[in-house]
């Protein structure tokens, strides 16, 4: 397993484990048949853990049947109310990463747990009628993104040979996507800033 993929497993296992409520932001765990836009059938270990969870997605728009309606700018939440947020691919979505960062914060208890991913060299993805896109995530921005919060864990996912070989037609095989791994590791390539993006992990 890649070390960003070992990443990913631990922090939403954790979280799932550890907090009661979970609130995902644009519903990007993609767990769901029923409510947001995409569902992944590699993700399918998630779901035991949502059983003892009360996990609830909230989107922009109610097209894809969220749970809740809400702008990440302005959430609908009160200060330090929730146990855990996770938001996967949406900063880059949205006009002011930085204010949802804050309200991301506000909204969370002391101790409320905050995953994360954001892109960094990766192609144009606007969503007509949806969503836009404004924004990529350099390693020196996230400390400053997440400044407010008191702990941050950071895993890069791929490598530079990986990163170009996902933002080609080759990126939809996984054997491709396999070796580019491999590539990374052996020559040394996963230990540049050249990545596709960045989780994140943040405690409050």
């Amino acid at each position: 397993m890649a070390p960003w993929d070992q990443f990913f497993r631990e922090k939403v296992t954790k979280i799932l484990n550890e907090k009661s409520r979970v609130i995902d932001i644009g519903g990007g765990l993609r767990v769901s048949k029923k409510k947001g836009n995409r569902f992944d059938p590699e993700r399918s270990w998630i779901l035991p853990m949502l059983e003892k969870v009360n996990y609830l997605i909230m989107d922009s728009v109610p097209d894809f049947s969220p749970d809740i309606v809400g702008d990440i700018h302005k959430m609908p939440f009160a200060d330090n109310s929730e146990k855990a947020i996770i938001c996967l691919a949406v900063l880059e979505h949205v006009e002011n990463p930085w204010k949802a960062s804050e309200e991301m914060h506000r909204v969370l208890k002391p101790g409320g747990y905050c995953f994360i991913y954001v892109p960094f060299l990766y192609y144009y993805h606007a969503e007509k009628t949806y969503y836009k896109d404004y924004w990529r995530f350099t390693k020196d921005s996230l400390p400053v993104l997440f400044k407010n919060f008191s702990k941050m864990e950071i895993s890069p996912v791929r490598g530079a040979v990986g990163t170009l070989i996902r933002l080609s037609p080759l990126g939809r095989f996984k054997l491709f996507e396999n070796l580019g791994y491999f590539l990374d590791k052996v020559s040394g390539k996963l230990k540049t800033n050249q990545v596709s993006g960045y989780y994140i992990f943040l405690i409050k």
